[in-house]
């Protein structure tokens, strides 16, 4: 018997739609697995769902860090599989929506995941990228960790210092990437995979682009700014940059639009990606009416 449901699709896909629909009719509620969603304060930027469908059906995961908090996949986890036994307790199926693909099987997947690096490490291996870098950097990490060095290019900041936090903590980038891709669930769970064209993938981004700057995203963004410094993983949030710039005036809105609509395809084409790598997904057509599509989910408990 079913225990979980998992949507997963790229950006634009429906999955917030059809996650409500499902949800109202098996009587389930929302664990979002969205990195960006889970940050506070910017709730037109990262497309969090509007006060009505919060009221609809409760969701989880959903503006619970502060900018200010470094995100990390294992933080998500151990909050996003509370929140999935609360609904469990309750008697409700809990359903796991979102984009994120690291962050979807962290909660779904059966696997132990690296603790938070002690405070100060990370930002020692970012200095120390930085001070003799990125060639130097990676060196270091093939020397403690070849295979890790191996999958990871030196000009990919982020990833090296990962790593080399990660073999300071005992465990691999690799290792924890081959975990989190296995097919074991701490839950029987239905896995559902949303394919959306590409074409229409795109139309969908550059409406909802227009439509984050004319409900107010830039002054969404400034007021989000002038409230305290970012993380390095809050700053990482999709557009941010892009409407940051507009606000300094370095670039027109035009020109903001333009950057976050093309920064939106290719996150798109990575989910994509994703998609592929995760294993006993069952493929739904996410083109049609949210309602119909979560009908279909709905027959296949």
């Amino acid at each position: 018997m079913t225990e979980l449901v998992a949507i997963f699709g790229p950006t634009a896909s429906g999955k917030s739609a059809v996650a409500i629909e499902l949800a109202e009719l098996v009587g389930g509620e929302i664990v979002s697995c969205d990195s960006m969603q889970a940050y506070r304060g910017l709730p037109i930027l990262t497309n969090q769902p509007t006060a009505e469908e919060l009221t609809c059906v409760p969701h989880h995961m959903v503006g619970v860090w502060d900018p200010s908090v470094t995100g990390s996949v294992a933080a998500y986890a151990l909050q996003a599989r509370d929140a999935v036994d609360g609904i469990r307790a309750r008697g409700r199926l809990p359903i796991v929506a979102g984009g994120t693909g690291l962050y979807l099987r962290a909660v779904v997947a059966d696997v132990q995941l690296p603790s938070q690096p002690d405070e100060g490490v990370r930002e020692r291996f970012a200095e120390l990228y930085d001070r003799v870098g990125p060639a130097a950097a990676h060196a270091r990490l093939a020397g403690v960790d070849a295979r890790a060095a191996g999958v990871v290019h030196p000009n990919d900041r982020r990833r090296v210092v990962r790593a080399l936090e990660l073999h300071q903590a005992g465990a691999s980038l690799v290792g924890d990437a081959d975990r989190l891709w296995a097919s074991d669930t701490r839950l029987p769970t239905l896995l559902v995979g949303l394919e959306v064209g590409r074409q229409l993938s795109a139309t969908r981004i550059a409406a909802r682009t227009r439509s984050m700057f004319a409900r107010g995203v830039v002054d969404e963004v400034r007021t989000a700014r002038a409230s305290g410094p970012f993380s390095h993983t809050a700053e990482r949030i999709h557009g941010l940059q892009d409407v940051s710039a507009l606000i300094a005036g370095e670039i027109d809105q035009a020109e903001a639009e333009r950057r976050l609509e093309v920064r939106t395809r290719r996150y798109a084409k990575r989910q994509r990606t994703w998609m592929r790598r995760l294993t006993a997904m069952r493929t739904v057509d996410g083109q049609g009416d949210p309602a119909l599509v979560g009908r279909e989910i709905a027959n296949m408990l």
